[in-house]
């Protein structure tokens, strides 16, 4: 996307709207705060706008005016100037004191070239569809199950795969940026001293593994998830990519069979959508695996986290969606010493992971 060239502001004279910023100093009464969260969607909806608009990608280092951004995005000048007042307040976007706008850290994220960019994750996180399930929430606590096929007639992922395939689409790139953005953190924890060779379960592209790889030049590595995606594998994986001579990519599902031996088995963000899923995997990886096995487990907790509210507003969409739940550090232990893994050391991986080592007996 084109980016903003500055240029004389030729649009009549008016007061600049002068935005207040959210200070750590603020403490908003809790009549007002709850008002707040109550207009939480119009947060939500402002940063799916601005991401699907692209105007972080059409602010430059230069300070801009919401007329010469307008020209950039294809909106008009006062709708847009509003939408980023509104951003503006919550950090995203800055309003100088003439009325033109600059980056701030939370704003670079939703640029599509930013290293860390998160514009697909809000994007994912706003799509059509969790408009229509977020209103009945309170259906899924009263059931404890998914409200998705009531709402849309079928189950969540048959909805995005034969009904909405931008959704779909969106989820795929959201994923893989997560993914790509946590597989240098994983590989930069896990000490593989000892270990010959790893399996990446349920890995979906093999971001993890394939960072792994290059991080260990003599360790090799099995990739293993649905033929469907393992086909859309990171290229460094598949043949002619660097790291194929030391790769076996398997298309499987970790619930049905996991065929083969390996000394590290990583299960990374598939033990959330439902307990017999859960159940299943764990036993499989028990099954297949040599006693001593390694065996570490990331996944983000609901608990003994700095990023409580981002992973417990993920637990609620995961009850919603799919009838899933975010794991307490208590309730994944529990899982897997059920599936007679022996728990050992649990490590932080980033501000939303954690990693639990275990052992297979």
């Amino acid at each position: 996307m084109t980016t903003v060239s500055p240029t004389p502001d030729t649009t009549p004279a008016t007061p600049p709207l002068t935005t207040p910023q959210v200070s750590a100093g603020q403490n908003p009464p809790p009549s007002m705060r709850l008002r707040e969260l109550a207009f939480g969607a119009a947060c939500a909806a402002a940063v799916r706008a601005a991401a699907r608009l692209g105007v972080a990608d059409a602010l430059g280092e230069a300070p801009a005016s919401a007329a010469e951004l307008a020209l950039v995005v294809d909106a008009e000048p006062a709708p847009l100037r509003r939408l980023l007042r509104a951003l503006c307040c919550y950090g995203i976007f800055s309003e100088a004191a003439d009325g033109k706008f600059v980056h701030t850290d939370m704003s670079r994220l939703l640029r599509e070239d930013d290293p860390n960019s998160l514009k697909y994750i809000a994007l994912w996180c706003t799509e059509p569809w969790t408009w229509d399930v977020w209103p009945h929430l309170d259906d899924a606590v009263r059931s404890g199950s998914s409200v998705f096929p009531g709402t849309f007639g079928k189950g969540f992922f048959e909805y995005l795969h034969q009904d909405a395939g931008e959704s779909a689409q969106v989820f795929n790139r959201a994923m893989t940026t997560s993914s790509v953005q946590s597989a240098q953190d994983v590989a930069d924890l896990l000490d593989l001293t000892g270990v010959s060779s790893v399996a990446d379960i349920g890995g979906g592209q093999g971001h993890v593994l394939a960072s792994l790889l290059e991080k260990h030049p003599s360790v090799h590595g099995t990739l293993l998830d649905l033929p469907g995606v393992v086909a859309r594998a990171d290229a460094r994986l598949r043949e002619g990519g660097r790291l194929a001579d030391r790769v076996r990519i398997v298309p499987g599902d970790c619930r049905e069979d996991i065929p083969f031996e390996v000394d590290l088995y990583i299960i990374k963000n598939i033990l959330e959508w439902d307990d017999e899923s859960t159940r299943r995997t764990l036993a499989n990886v028990v099954a297949a695996a040599r006693p001593g096995a390694r065996v570490v487990i990331i996944e983000n907790l609901v608990d003994d986290t700095p990023s409580m509210r981002f992973t417990t507003a993920m637990d609620l969409l995961l009850l919603l969606n799919v009838g899933g739940a975010k794991h307490t550090r208590e309730s994944l232990v529990g899982r897997m010493s059920d599936a007679g893994l022996r728990v050992g050391e649990i490590h932080p991986v980033n501000a939303y992971l954690h990693a639990f080592e275990c052992v297979v007996p």
